[in-house]
């Protein structure tokens, strides 16, 4: 039997759609909706670059114009609807996803001694059990609370001095929980007084198999259609082979098929999805015509592979590259319109100036940047500047650019 195809211009709405792009932008940003929105992206990456708004604001601001920053921090930090650990980088989590974060606290306890060849020489045993003592005897901390004396170690991870890296090692093996950040440094506290006991107990603590399969089945349901290496890559807990394993295991229960789709350059790629996908595709809306300001780090565009294949957008991050060698900018917005990457923008935040400053746009070869579309961008940007925190937006001479 022939496998089923989606077309390119319908595997991109898919795809939107799962990720809260393919609806109008709406609702409060707020508590009980806040929370949904965060559960049905799975996490939102954390970012701590602020030329406009840092990555996760604006995420969750892309899909709630009427979210603010706040809304994020209450949720985390008073309500505890969220927990903060590593995906591919550090995210905040549903918490009702953190039973299933205790096979990343081992995997994560096993990678870090692994860099550290000499931990036990080195002391870090007994570091931990001080870092602990002291959180225990004087509460929550961050890295600049504790090891003030200490020298830099030349074999401590990213040289941090010990104690630092004992908290990072704590954290990502789960004795420890960091409970909110100032000026973007983490705050830990000791995981028993912060989670709730429920979740912390043996029993509740799904066997690896069970992990392995709850990350391959929500990738699955998040991402609409998938290969075995983009699964294992969505919560990067679960290993290429364990994604592999669960594909050919999931397909021969009749829990997955295969299908394929067309790609943005006109080839095929034979990928996993639910049986049931192509009876949804008529219910999939068609993305909303307004201009959305993406983050680079959006759910949309993190995979930059995917990415490229679905909507023909190649795209990396320039902050370290030299300015003369840069071929866009420092950090360059993707933009949205319906289901299509129409360009990226070069921007930033003045507050001191109360200004957002467009440097410099690029539409997207093949897209005529039209006056209707500089309206739509303009409205947009009215939009960006209630999250950046100024009033007005000033475009600097010829920031229209030919397409690259």
């Amino acid at each position: 039997m022939a496998r089923p195809v989606l077309d390119n211009k319908t595997a991109r709405a898919v795809f939107l759609h799962r990720h809260g792009l393919a609806d109008q932008p709406s609702g409060p940003g707020k508590g009980a909706d806040l929370q949904a929105v965060i559960e049905d992206l799975g996490f939102v990456q954390l970012d701590s670059i602020n030329t406009v708004a840092r990555a996760h604001d604006l995420i969750l601001f892309a899909r709630r114009p009427g979210y603010r920053p706040k809304n994020l921090q209450r949720l985390y930090e008073k309500d505890r609807g969220l927990f903060e650990h590593w995906t591919h980088d550090a995210a905040v989590i549903p918490m009702a996803f953190y039973p299933h974060w205790h096979l990343r606290f081992q995997r994560d306890a096993d990678l870090l001694k692994s860099r550290w060849r000499n931990w036990r020489r080195d002391g870090f045993e007994t570091r931990f059990d001080q870092v602990l003592a002291h959180i225990r005897d004087h509460g929550p901390v961050s890295s600049s609370d504790v090891g003030k004396d200490e020298q830099k170690s030349s074999g401590g991870w990213w040289d941090w001095h010990p104690s630092k890296t004992a908290l990072e090692y704590l954290w990502r093996s789960g004795a420890l929980t960091v409970v909110g950040r100032q000026g973007f440094q983490k705050r830990y506290d000791l995981t028993e007084r912060v989670i709730d006991q429920a979740l912390l107990q043996s029993n509740a603590r799904p066997e690896a198999r069970e992990t392995i399969d709850w990350c391959c089945e929500a990738a699955l349901d998040r991402l609409g259609f998938a290969t075995s290496g983009e699964l294992a890559a969505f919560w990067d807990t679960v290993s290429a082979a364990e994604a592999k394993e669960w594909c050919n295991i999931a397909l021969r229960d009749g829990r997955i098929i295969e299908i394929d789709i067309a790609c943005a350059g006109g080839a095929t790629r034979r990928v996993f999805a639910r049986p049931d996908l192509m009876d949804q595709i008529p219910d999939v809306p068609d993305p909303p015509g307004r201009i959305r300001v993406l983050s680079p780090f959006d759910p949309a565009l993190r995979d930059r592979k995917r990415a490229e294949r679905l909507f023909d957008f190649s795209y990396r991050i320039e902050i370290f590259v030299p300015e003369a060698k840069r071929t866009y900018g420092y950090y360059v917005f993707p933009l949205l319109e319906r289901d299509r990457i129409i360009g990226r923008i070069d921007m930033k935040a003045f507050r001191d100036q109360d200004m957002l400053v467009v440097r410099k746009l690029w539409p997207e070869r093949g897209v005529r940047w039209s006056a209707a579309r500089t309206r739509r961008l303009e409205a947009e940007l009215q939009r960006i500047t209630r999250l950046a925190g100024v009033s007005e937006v000033r475009f600097e001479d010829d920031w229209l650019a030919e397409p690259l």
